[in-house]
């Protein structure tokens, strides 16, 4: 029997080869396939959504309406596998859906944050480094936050002074011309990461254990110093 979790990894899959980031809506989600799994169900219900909604935790109507619209397009990619699957109803729980309105950081609230966060402890540095390096470079030419931390050395040009994101928004490419002063940023910052944790092609972005930080992880330290 093929588990919910397993059929999760598969949407998810199949979502990202069309461009979708997904991290925030696959966690979420692990979390649903997971009670199912535990609950020995192969297969949603609405039943199963009203179960997990009652052991998750406590929540506001606006976030379980996020979290319904979720699993509605999960067990709709699901019904065609599986005709048992029931897609749970759109007015399930009621909630108004508000985009929230964005913060805008002053010129010198992003020089603040750069600067904390150029100090964040850690072992070799590595931390201060990255972390001050990726939240100015996220100011200074727009990147969304997974755009940046997806980048590897080979979308960094430096000489010809623009960074190639490989899949943005949508699935889509595009380049991002930089600053001379970024420029300038950027090539201290992979020199010193080349010093402390070698010249191995891969992530432009390393923490010190050499991996590239995770999207938790740089919303956790971006939360610390602003």
């Amino acid at each position: 029997m093929t588990t919910m979790t397993e059929r999760l990894e598969e949407y998810i899959a199949v979502r990202r080869s069309l461009g979708y980031d997904l991290s925030f809506t696959a966690r979420v989600l692990r979390g649903f396939t997971a009670f199912a799994d535990h609950e020995g169900a192969d297969h949603v219900t609405v039943a199963l959504f009203l179960r997990w909604k009652e052991n998750f935790g406590k929540a506001s109507n606006n976030t379980w309406s996020k979290r319904l619209g979720m699993v509605r397009m999960f067990a709709g990619w699901l019904q065609g596998l599986d005709a048992r699957t029931e897609v749970p109803p759109a007015g399930l729980i009621a909630g108004k859906l508000r985009r929230g309105r964005p913060y805008i950081y002053t010129e010198t609230e992003v020089a603040r944050i750069v600067a904390r966060a150029a100090k964040l402890p850690s072992r070799y540095g590595m931390r201060g480094w990255s972390c001050s390096t990726l939240f100015g470079l996220i100011a200074v030419t727009g990147l969304r936050i997974n755009e940046a931390i997806a980048l590897d050395d080979d979308d960094v040009d430096l000489d010809g002074g623009v960074i190639t994101v490989r899949r943005g928004k949508n699935g889509t490419a595009r380049y991002v011309p930089l600053a001379p002063s970024t420029v300038l940023r950027l090539r201290a910052y992979r020199a010193e990461r080349t010093r402390l944790l070698s010249s191995t092609p891969g992530p432009f972005f390393r923490m010190e254990s050499g991996q590239r930080p995770t999207d938790c992880c740089t919303r956790y330290n971006f939360a610390l110093v602003s």
